[in-house]
């Protein structure tokens, strides 16, 4: 197992990733001043986005059909536990969007090659973990 986003496990046989890559964001807005570069001040954590991209290759690994899983799931839009392989707990995400491009089709439509990028937006609140420093 490579994650599991809910009950949805990301392996070799369904669905691997290729490239994982996490973006965090803080919020600081500015208030104006005269003379003076504006002044910042911290209100909290903004959008933590993990963008998962691989490739299908349905006669070696992956399935097609686990697009349409993450769809369904996506089309419920619930939170999901995201966890690592590893035992690393990311937190609860959404499935912002799910992209895919299939190419080497065969005669009836079929693609040899499907490749595919996803985004998953955190959705639940880490305050409790932040104020107690870490969970």
């Amino acid at each position: 197992m490579m994650m599991a986003l809910g009950t949805f496990v990301f392996s070799l046989p369904t669905l691997a990733y290729d490239q994982f890559q996490r973006s965090t964001s803080w919020r600081h807005p500015g208030s104006d001043r005269v003379g003076a570069r504006a002044a910042r001040q911290y209100v909290g954590p903004g959008d933590d986005t993990i963008r998962l991209s691989g490739l299908i290759a349905p006669d070696l690994t992956g399935t097609p059909i686990s697009l349409d899983v993450l769809r369904g799931m996506a089309n419920t839009g619930e939170v999901f536990a995201l966890v690592e392989g590893t035992g690393m707990v990311y937190g609860g995400f959404v499935i912002g969007d799910l992209n895919e491009t299939r190419t080497l089709l065969f005669a009836d439509g079929a693609a040899r090659r499907i490749e595919f990028d996803m985004t998953l937006v955190r959705a639940d609140d880490d305050s409790e973990l932040d104020q107690r420093g870490r969970a």
